[in-house]
């Protein structure tokens, strides 16, 4: 890092979400059979986000793909938030994570081992939006889906508590 500034871990990933339901299973009162609608359309938007399990925060993006030129993005808008700090952004082994980055002079990138997805905390993140804002769900076109999902993003990046908990 060129200048001395606190230190800031961050893990990172990747999440596509799209029009394919997640029918599972939920409580309702006898006799009563609840319904859930179920589709399958191939239409795809991509979570970008980092968090810091020591104090809760999270940045996200969502964008259009998963690449290079996405990732790019992603880690000047980390960078550019977190301007105070020098950050360590700890990936996982995704191919586009291994291309030639202009990273900000206050971010490094930190590669986890291969096949390990289990010490990215990230990973529980994801677990945590699908379980409560995807499930049994249906979206009439991939604009509501990408709204729905800001919004769940943007509830997490304001609770750092649950977000640490998480």
């Amino acid at each position: 890092f060129q200048e001395p500034k606190p230190i800031k871990v961050m893990f990172q990933d990747e999440a596509r979400f799209g029009r394919i339901s997640d029918s599972v299973y939920c409580w309702a009162k006898r006799p009563h059979r609840p319904m859930a609608q179920a589709m399958l359309t191939h239409q795809y938007v991509y979570a970008y986000a980092a968090t810091c399990p020591a104090d809760g925060g999270m940045d996200s993006l969502v964008l259009p793909h998963v690449n290079g030129a996405c990732m790019q993005l992603f880690l000047n808008e980390v960078a550019k938030r977190h301007a105070q700090n020098n950050i360590i952004m700890v990936v996982d082994g995704a191919g586009w994570h291994r291309t030639t980055f202009d990273l900000p002079p206050n971010l490094r990138l930190h590669f986890l081992p291969p096949y390990s997805p289990e010490l990215n905390p990230q990973e529980l993140i994801w677990h945590e939006l699908r379980e409560k804002w995807f499930h049994n769900r249906v979206f009439d076109s991939l604009d509501a889906l990408e709204e729905q999902l800001v919004w769940a993003l943007q509830a997490l990046e304001h609770d750092p508590d649950r977000v640490r908990s998480i």
